[in-house]
């Protein structure tokens, strides 16, 4: 047996080999051996009401909760796991009553009935010697260890939605301001057009575009502030609460100042709290799989039986009524119906599953890095273009109002200044929004959050 053990006993997990390239296919940013993921969120982000709200989300929202109770059941698992090298223990009251036939062998010598008063306590141990309960408890334990990082990976997505959230409620603050604004200029200048058109300066026509115009720009409004509702109400969602009123400060006012340092790629392992969960139910998968091998083995048990047992129940309490057996077996299973062996492929097959899953989040978190970081320099890069595009058709807007005035140009020409440097400076807010949206996007890729 001491041989067949040496040969046969649990395997201990090793970290499958990964391929993961020392860099990532867009160098937008900063790589340096520190990523950002270390940095806290509350020192990631410096704006006060942001930061409040995601403390009371980690407090009060529902999906965080939820984990927490994930965790509190595997925990129990874990401690299920340990108590399986310990021997079990029960204990049994019994009173027996028979009645017996009068004509039969016992019947008549007592009279046709017994009764009978016992208290057993039973025992039993299984020893561990192919490492099947051993490797059961590293199973709990590695579930466990994805409870908890599932917990985080909860954490972070969280940070990430309320964040990435606010910054959008901030540009569409900012956007509203802008469209209100473009309101009451139109609102002016469909005034000055129907002056032009008494003036003769222009038709009706012109007046009509102004008005529509104005139409226009009122119905974006009124887009803008549902938009700004909607994210009100999924924030109130984020935070565990009922809809409400979000307050906030302004697009201007949020500043982040960490270096934008990605770390290099195996940090991934250890940031991302997907992949570690990932790793950790590929090591209960493994350990799965040690269980399902030594049950083709032979299982060695130890029992032990004894209490009190008498047909008196004044005399149960006796030394006379004490009995004890003990019993050691050793069980080989033969033919059961395939079961072992279907539980061994299914094991191995699960395991497999686990390790394709395993890379795949890898890859996933890979791919997400270069995502934001090709995102982040792409809005780098359209803030600029942006501004000076609404540069010039704000400067356009105000040589064609000038000119109008004078004569000197068509009215459609002015229109369409008008309508280009709304679009623009809506665009331009949408870039600056982007911007941040990237940045989070970024930390949330490299695991960062749940620290």
């Amino acid at each position: 047996m001491l041989t067949l053990q040496s040969c046969f006993v649990a395997k201990d997990y090793k970290r499958p080999e990964l391929n993961i390239e020392e860099n990532y296919r867009i160098d937008a940013v900063a790589q340096d051996t520190v990523s950002m993921a270390s940095v806290s969120w509350n020192e990631l982000f410096t704006d006060p009401v942001l930061t409040h709200y995601i403390e009371s989300g980690l407090t009060h929202n529902i999906d965080i909760r939820v984990a927490i109770q994930q965790i509190v059941a595997a925990e129990a698992y874990v401690k299920q796991g340990k108590a399986g090298f310990l021997p079990t223990l029960s204990g049994n009251l019994k009173y027996t009553h028979q009645e017996l036939s009068n004509n039969s062998q016992f019947g008549s010598f007592l009279s046709g009935s017994q009764d009978q008063y016992e208290v057993t306590g039973n025992v039993s141990w299984e020893a561990d010697i192919w490492g099947k309960i051993r490797s059961n408890s590293r199973s709990f334990k590695a579930s466990y260890l994805q409870t908890v990082a599932a917990h985080h990976a909860v954490k972070t997505r969280l940070i990430s939605n309320i964040s990435s959230t606010y910054f959008s409620l901030l540009a569409l603050d900012e956007q509203i301001e802008v469209t209100e604004r473009t309101i009451e200029n139109r609102s002016s200048s469909l005034e000055t057009t129907k002056a032009l058109k008494e003036a003769g300066n222009v038709t009706e026509v012109g007046v009509k575009q102004t008005e529509a115009q104005l139409y226009t720009a009122q119905a974006i409004l009124l887009d803008l502030k549902t938009q700004s509702r909607l994210l009100e109400n999924t924030m109130a969602i984020l935070l565990g609460k009922m809809p409400m009123d979000i307050e906030r400060s302004s697009l201007e006012d949020q500043i982040i100042d960490t270096e934008l340092a990605t770390g290099v790629p195996t940090q991934l392992l250890s940031n991302r709290p997907d992949v570690m969960a990932a790793e950790f139910k590929l090591r209960s998968a493994f350990e799965m799989t040690n269980v399902a091998r030594s049950s083709f083995y032979p299982s060695l048990t130890l029992s032990a039986n004894g209490g009190l047992q008498s047909l008196e129940f004044d005399t149960l309490f006796n030394a006379n009524s004490l009995f004890a057996s003990l019993v050691g077996g050793l069980t080989q299973p033969i033919f059961n119906g395939r079961k072992i062996k279907t539980q061994h492929e299914v094991a191995q097959a699960q395991q497999e599953q686990s390790r394709l899953l395993f890379k795949q989040s890898i890859l996933k978190a890979s791919k997400e890095v270069s995502d934001a970081m090709y995102s982040y320099q792409n809005a780098v890069d359209k803030i600029e273009i942006k501004q000076k595009e609404f540069d010039a058709y704000d400067l356009a807007t105000n040589y064609s109002d000038e000119l109008l005035k004078n004569g000197l140009v068509n009215y459609l020409e002015v229109l369409s200044s008008r309508e280009n440097a709304l679009n623009s400076k809506l665009d331009l807010i949408n870039a600056r929004n982007n911007k941040l949206q990237s940045i989070v996007y970024l930390y949330t890729a490299l695991g960062g959050g749940w620290k």
